[in-house]
């Protein structure tokens, strides 16, 4: 490593390498490769002058890259794709007149960054997959450990684990459904020409409508896509940018939200993340755990949050049928796009894998707020043994004033349920107390909605999906 030269954290020292190289100079430019050995094929098989032996030359070169000749050849020519296509021109002398032959630039550098972005949602739906079949798991083991639910960040009435959880699976399952049909959907620029025209094809087809026409779907076809963009400029519209970072931005909210209340969650001692036995929390407090892995998640989410609209301003200020101004802003936002998504969901499949629940601590802090939620059922069972529901309600009412005045000024527990316990107004449900303070009973139907949600639309996900899951993550993943 050249210490002395900045290094993108994201390659350096967060992403996998699976998406690293989708997004390599070597994926890249071997791509650029492929795609004027397909262009000469197709080009062949519809009677242009190109025979075998140019097209082999070429196959025989696809991987070595010399990117040092490259670099000379573009400081010479200030041109990048230009420099390549001299390059391999050099390696393949025999193939040099018909490298390139009718494209602009954007033939090579436009479909390849369709083709990386392609592969990187393929990556990014495979780690949605694990994440969303552990969730399940989780959600499955707690759907009917309660726990206390919050609104506005107050105490409110209560949920469980599994069902809280089910929310952030819920996101993700979203999040996999605009992936698929961004990867079924996305279109392929092919053969456009230099102002998107297909002048240059017609001129090598002496006129020839047709032959135009299926050429760009041949390369298209060729290079596994089934759509090509109907019309376009010198490049595809940028919006389809805009439309894939949408994406990723939406997986990015959707853990960020599942961080955050983890994080807070750790705060109140309610989970933990996975800890290291040698991991240090802190240089200065060495008993602390932090939930670093969660903290790294929101960081790198607000950074893919804001993507979309970088990408917005591209699209909206491509003067007619191009400006070159899109150009160095695509270079960092769409690789670092995939690079900090794949970050943020292989930390939230570690992070899921060893997630570490305290029960002691959720029933404890429930007991602490139970009290108060209780007095409705306490108050209902009274009614029912006959007591008069007006006197009943006030001495809950002065009870609970006294009770909380005593949390709050002296920090003590709450006791408000064993001074109605000890009030004479409710002697007739004494026997009940207990049954009625079971937290199991103000859960509702979590486990039930747990249940179904799993049942009905997370499992046939990932059975469809089955082995994809298996392929990347062995044969035992439980779905």
């Amino acid at each position: 490593m050249d210490n002395n030269t900045y290094q993108n954290p994201l390659t350096g020292r967060y992403a996998g390498p699976e998406m690293s190289f989708v997004w390599s100079p070597q994926f890249k430019h071997s791509t650029w490769r492929r795609l004027w050995i397909k262009l000469a094929e197709c080009e062949k098989e519809l009677g242009l002058a190109i025979t075998d032996q140019q097209i082999s030359e070429m196959k025989a070169h696809v991987e070595d890259i010399d990117f040092d000749r490259v670099a000379e050849k573009e400081k010479e020519l200030r041109h990048d794709v230009m420099s390549h296509i001299h390059v391999f021109g050099e390696q393949c002398p025999d193939a040099m007149p018909i490298i390139h032959l009718g494209a602009t630039s954007c033939f090579v550098t436009d479909n390849t960054e369709l083709i990386q972005m392609r592969e990187g949602l393929k990556i990014l739906r495979g780690k949605l997959l694990k994440l969303m079949a552990q969730l399940a798991d989780f959600c499955d083991r707690n759907k009917a450990l309660p726990t206390l639910g919050f609104t506005h960040f107050q105490p409110a009435q209560l949920t469980t684990v599994g069902k809280r959880f089910s929310l952030y699976l819920q996101d993700f399952c979203f999040d996999l459904e605009r992936v698929e049909n961004e990867i079924s959907g996305l279109p392929f620029r092919s053969v456009k020409g230099t102002t998107g025209t297909q002048a240059s094809f017609l001129e090598l087809f002496d006129g020839d409508h047709d032959k135009c026409r299926r050429l760009e779907k041949m390369v298209a076809s060729g290079m596994g896509f089934d759509r090509v963009v109907a019309v376009s400029g010198q490049t595809y519209t940028r919006k389809i940018d805009y439309f894939v970072l949408s994406v990723l931005s939406g997986i990015a909210q959707s853990a960020a939200k599942m961080a955050t209340d983890i994080r807070l969650l750790a705060s109140m001692k309610e989970v933990e993340e996975p800890f290291g036995k040698k991991q240090i929390g802190s240089s200065a407090m060495a008993y602390k755990r932090n939930p670093m892995r969660s903290e790294r998640v929101c960081s790198i989410a607000r950074y893919v949050m804001n993507l979309p609209g970088n990408a917005a301003m591209t699209e909206a200020t491509q003067w007619f049928e191009r400006t070159l101004d899109d150009s160095a802003n695509r270079r960092i936002v769409l690789g670092e796009g995939f690079l900090a998504c794949d970050v943020i969901l292989s930390l939230l499949i570690n992070i899921t894998d060893g997630l570490q629940l305290w029960p002691n601590v959720i029933a404890r802090h429930i007991r602490a707020e139970l009290p108060f939620m209780a007095t409705e059922n306490l108050l209902m069972a009274a009614v029912r043994r006959g007591g008069d529901r007006q006197n009943l309600h006030e001495v809950i009412r002065v009870n609970s004033m006294a009770a909380s005045r005593r949390v709050k000024e002296e920090g003590a527990d709450n006791d408000l349920l064993e001074r109605l316990r000890n009030a004479p107004e409710f002697d007739m449900i004494k026997d009940e107390f207990d049954s009625l303070l079971d937290p199991a009973t103000f859960i509702g139907r979590a486990p039930q909605q747990v249940t179904d949600f799993l049942n009905e639309e997370v499992r046939p996900i990932l059975e469809a999906h089955r082995a994809e899951l298996e392929a990347a993550h062995g044969d035992s993943v439980n779905v």
